[in-house]
C-alpha cells in the first residue's frame, strides 16, 4: 500500500485462516452483507488512520519521520496531555508540520476531572471521570479551543458533553473557526446507539468508541447515525489493553466511516507529558507507527486494504445536530 494510492472500490476479503481451514474441513462463518455499513466519509473513503498520543513537536516529528520510513499513511495525530500543557511556539510548530505532510492535527481541551482537586476520581467508583468539574474547567475547555483555533489547529479533543455543546455553539456562532471539528475521547465515549446519536447531535464530529464493543455493536450504530468512527486496534492498557488486529477488516466493514487507531498495550501512561517522560513518549510513538505497519501488512494479505481516504482528507460530512437555543 503507498500512501498516494486513491480509494479502491471495495473486494471480498479475505477471512484470517479460511483456506487452511476448509482444507481440513473446519466450517468457517460467512459475512452477512446486511451487517455491512452503507456510509462512508465525504471523498468515498471507508477508513482512515490515526496516531494517538502525540505529545509534543518532537514526537510528532518521529511518527512522522517513522511513517515515511515504513510508508505508513496517516490522516490524523493527536494528543493528549491538552492544549495547556504545550506553548505558543509547540502548537505552532506542530500545526506547520502536520501541514507539511497533510496529517490532521488534534488537540485536547483543557482541564478535566482526573486532574483536578475532587477526590472522586480516585474512589473505587471513578466518580464523572475526565469530565470537567464546574464552570472553571468549562471555561479553561473553552480557552484552550479559543487559543488553539487561533494558532492554526482545526481539531479538538473533548472528554465532556457540556463542553462539547458550548464548542458546537461557538463554532456556529463563528467564534470559532467553521471548519474546526470535534473529536470525543475514548475517556467518554458512548457505548450504545442512542447515546452514540446524543453526541453526534451534541457536535461530534468524530467519536471514539471503547475498544471492547463487539462487531453487533457497531452494526448497531450503524443503524442510527453515520458520523464517523474511532476505534483502536490496540487500545492502551488503561482502556483495557485490547489487540484486535486479526478484526481490524470486519471493523471496517461494519463501522465505516471509521478512523483505525494504532495504540499500545503493556505501556506506562504518559498523561500529562513533560520531559521527565521524553525517552518513553518518543520510544512509544516511534512504535505506534511500527504497529500501523503492522495493522496494514495485515489488511493487504487479506485483500482488505481498499477504501482508504486520501491523504489529506478530513471532513465528516453532513451530520445531525440539535437546534441551537435561541438567542445562543
Amino acid at each position: 500500500m503507498t500512501s498516494s494510492s486513491p480509494p479502491r472500490a471495495p473486494r471480498a476479503p479475505r477471512r484470517p485462516g479460511v483456506d487452511a481451514l476448509a482444507r481440513i474441513g473446519h466450517a468457517v462463518p460467512t459475512a452477512d452483507p446486511a451487517d455491512a455499513s452503507p456510509y462512508a466519509f465525504p471523498d468515498g473513503g471507508a477508513w482512515r488512520t490515526e496516531i494517538p498520543s502525540v505529545e509534543g513537536p518532537e514526537a510528532l516529528a518521529v511518527v512522522l519521520d517513522e511513517s515515511a520510513r515504513l510508508d505508513v499513511p496517516v490522516h490524523r495525530v493527536s494528543q493528549g496531555s491538552g492544549v495547556w500543557m504545550l506553548t505558543d511556539a509547540e502548537i505552532t510548530e506542530m500545526v506547520e508540520s502536520c501541514a507539511a505532510r497533510a496529517v490532521e492535527l488534534c488537540l485536547f481541551t483543557g482541564p478535566r476531572g482526573t486532574w483536578d482537586t475532587g477526590a472522586s476520581t480516585r474512589t473505587e467508583s471513578g466518580g464523572a471521570g475526565p469530565r470537567a468539574r464546574g464552570h472553571d474547567a468549562l471555561a479553561g475547555c473553552v480557552e484552550d479551543a479559543l487559543r488553539a483555533t487561533g494558532l492554526g489547529v482545526r481539531c479538538l479533543l473533548v472528554a465532556d458533553e457540556g463542553v462539547l455543546w458550548t464548542l458546537h455553539r461557538l463554532r456556529a456562532k463563528g467564534l470559532l473557526p467553521t471548519g474546526t471539528t470535534f473529536k470525543v475521547s475514548a475517556l467518554t465515549g458512548p457505548v450504545n446507539p442512542a447515546s452514540f446519536g446524543v453526541y453526534e447531535r451534541l457536535g461530534a464530529d468524530s467519536l471514539n468508541v471503547p475498544s471492547d464493543l463487539t462487531l453487533d455493536h457497531l452494526t448497531e450504530i450503524r443503524r442510527v447515525s453515520r458520523a464517523p468512527l474511532d476505534m483502536y486496534a490496540e487500545a492502551p492498557d488503561d482502556l483495557g489493553g485490547y489487540v484486535r488486529m486479526y478484526e481490524v477488516a470486519e471493523l471496517i466493514r461494519r463501522g465505516a466511516p471509521l478512523y483505525v487507531k494504532f495504540g499500545l498495550s503493556r505501556s506506562p501512561g504518559i498523561y500529562p507529558y513533560g520531559a521527565q517522560l521524553r525517552e518513553h513518549a518518543l520510544a512509544t510513538a516511534r512504535e505506534r507507527v511500527r504497529r500501523g505497519r503492522l495493522v496494514l501488512d495485515l489488511l493487504v494479505r487479506h485483500g482488505a486494504d481498499s477504501g482508504l481516504s486520501p491523504l489529506g482528507a478530513r471532513l465528516p460530512g453532513d451530520l445531525e445536530r440539535f437546534p441551537a437555543p435561541e438567542g445562543s
